[in-house]
């Protein structure tokens, strides 16, 4: 199956979905090339960037999920290659 290389942006501003947020990465984990989260304190937030490689529609379904929880938002770039 053809796989696509994303970044997804992940900001979280309300901490009790941080549990939910993790059990998805966890799930989708054999499609994520790497994590980095960085808490921004002095805003209340936390950003995270996720480097997926994975068939179109695993991206989108987990994008799917992360835009449906409280207090998350997120943004994804595919490359063109």
């Amino acid at each position: 199956m053809e796989t696509r290389i994303a970044v997804m942006s992940i900001i979280v501003d309300h901490d009790g979905a941080v549990d939910q947020l993790n059990a998805l990465l966890h799930d989708y984990s054999d499609y994520i090339v790497g994590r980095m989260g960085i808490p921004y304190r002095s805003r209340g937030i936390s950003i995270i960037s996720v480097v997926l490689d994975a068939p179109q529609d695993k991206i989108s379904a987990l994008s799917g999920k992360i835009g449906n929880l409280h207090g998350v938002n997120a943004k994804t770039a595919y490359s063109k290659v």
